[in-house]
């Protein structure tokens, strides 16, 4: 599994006229799904983006986490981050998880995410969607579970 993670002032997510998901100040988490992922790889993930302090508090900087923060998320699927670029022009996304599958994968990260930070706004699955954020920092992270980047280092 792999996520970019955005820290944001604000985020929204529209898809044709209609804004499906909106958020304030916390984390925009861009989420892709990995053919061989499944429920530790999510658990994984979770633990590790609710748990790094990416929020400053008044005594230093990146001291609170999203939680401590009472910051919110904005989860977006997006299989294009498994993306193999290495031949040719054509990206491959032969690594990515079938649509089928990263489904209830993904809903799975969402419930878990918002058993623990809360406020879990979404995007809509498999839609066209149009991302709007302002990012703050700017702050961007990318992070591959430890079977991603095993996979990835393989592939070198």
């Amino acid at each position: 599994m792999r996520a970019v993670v955005q820290r944001v002032r604000e985020a929204e997510v529209v898809v044709g006229d209609e804004s499906v998901g909106r958020i304030g100040r916390g984390l925009v988490v861009l989420a892709g799904l990995g053919r061989d992922d499944g429920a530790e790889e999510v658990g994984w993930m979770v633990r590790k983006i609710t748990g790094l302090r990416l929020f400053d508090d008044p005594d230093a900087q990146g001291g609170h986490s999203v939680v401590e923060a009472g910051a919110e998320i904005l989860a977006i699927s997006q299989f294009t981050l498994l993306a193999d670029c290495r031949k040719g022009r054509r990206p491959s996304y032969d690594h990515a998880m079938p649509a089928a599958h990263a489904t209830a994968l993904f809903d799975r990260f969402v419930a878990e995410l918002r058993v623990v930070a809360g406020v879990v706004a979404t995007g809509r699955f498999g839609a066209d969607m149009q991302v709007r954020l302002v990012n703050d920092g700017p702050f961007t992270l990318v992070i591959d579970s430890p079977s991603e980047r095993a996979s990835s280092l393989s592939k070198v």
